[in-house]
């Protein structure tokens, strides 16, 4: 996990990947706008609470934000033919 923040929390707030990638599903099929919504994703991932969810949400939107602001090294990422450092290499590809 990207921040502190995310990866500072007690056994009891840890997330396995499923239930990661059954949070980021249901992100997608209940936005802002769904009355309801942590209830219902709650109910998607399983084995979380509303107020669970919303937390992990609202520590998700941290760390964008501080990986936005620069706040965030980017990896040094080596290949494995050690040619180069793919971390510079994607600070300089243009994404449109």
């Amino acid at each position: 996990m990207a921040s502190s923040s995310m990866s500072s929390r007690g056994s009891s707030g840890s997330w396995t990947a499923e239930q990661n990638k059954a949070f980021e599903r249901a992100l997608a099929v209940y936005d802002k706008d769904t009355p309801d919504r942590w209830y219902n994703v709650a109910r998607a991932v399983g084995g979380k609470t509303a107020d669970e969810v919303k937390k992990h949400y609202e520590l998700l939107v941290e760390d964008i934000k501080h990986i936005e602001s620069g706040h965030v090294p980017f990896p040094k990422y080596r290949t494995p033919s050690g040619n180069g450092n793919v971390g510079e290499r994607m600070k300089n590809l243009k994404f449109h």
